[in-house]
């Protein structure tokens, strides 16, 4: 198992990691989901339009890599009235359960209080329970699922919100 002191965090895109992180998505989504072709086009749609209201001072990505290669991804995407979303948040398998996820968690909320957003959303489907819990411990409620065939299997879309207290 991978330690996290193997793992660094950066901060900064750079050419080829749009497209590494439509390829982690695309791939691990289909190996443990069964998701089909339409999920990685998805996140490839969505990728461009992050990369295209991109604004460091209000947006930040996590690149999660070990020895140079991606091996996770977090972002938070600014949105209309001073909303945040949180997208994109990622682990390959040998990454998980050591500590990793929740400490981009923290950092993902110590950016979001930082920059004084109102309230923060994200979209996550069944199937995925240990993320939903990391939500909800960081104060994420869930208000909404609905069912779904979108990504190429019956899934539930559930939608999370943060809102400051």
């Amino acid at each position: 198992m991978s330690q996290l002191e193997n793992i660094t965090i950066r901060h900064e895109l750079k050419p080829g990691d749009l497209g590494k992180v439509v390829e982690l998505h695309g791939r691990i989504y289909a190996q443990e989901y069964g998701f089909g072709l339409g999920f990685e086009a998805y996140v490839m749609e969505s990728m461009l339009e992050f990369y295209g209201q991109y604004d460091p001072q209000q947006d930040k990505v996590w690149i999660v890599e070990e020895q140079g290669s991606m091996v996770g991804f977090l972002l938070l995407m600014h949105r209309q009235d001073q909303q945040a979303q949180l997208r994109y948040f990622i682990l390959e398998k040998e990454f998980r359960g050591i500590g990793l996820g929740k400490k981009l968690m923290q950092e993902w909320m110590d950016f979001y209080q930082e920059k004084g957003y109102k309230g923060a959303y994200l979209y996550t489907t069944s199937g995925l329970e240990s993320a939903a819990s990391l939500y909800e411990r960081f104060g994420f409620k869930k208000i909404s699922q609905i069912k779904s065939k979108t990504f190429g299997v019956n899934i539930l879309e559930i939608l999370f919100r943060l809102e400051n207290k």
